[in-house]
């Protein structure tokens, strides 16, 4: 079987993914976990989304429950 190494998400160094010793995978260390996920809690990092029409928006606001008809 061969060794597949991925790249560290945020340094780049090369992780054997399929070692046992790797036990930050996809990240090299603990330090790259900690500086990725400040990323997503700064909102850094995002998932791209669907923008919502600006009426259900207003619905939502207003609780209109008949929109839920």
């Amino acid at each position: 079987m061969t060794d597949r190494n991925v790249p560290c998400p945020v340094c780049r160094t090369l992780v054997n993914w399929d070692s046992p010793e790797a036990h930050w995978r996809p990240f090299c260390s603990e330090r790259c976990q900690t500086i990725d996920l400040g990323g997503w809690l700064q909102e850094e990092n995002r998932i791209p989304g669907v923008e919502v029409p600006e009426e259900f928006l207003d619905e939502l606001d207003t609780g209109d429950e008949s929109a839920n008809e």
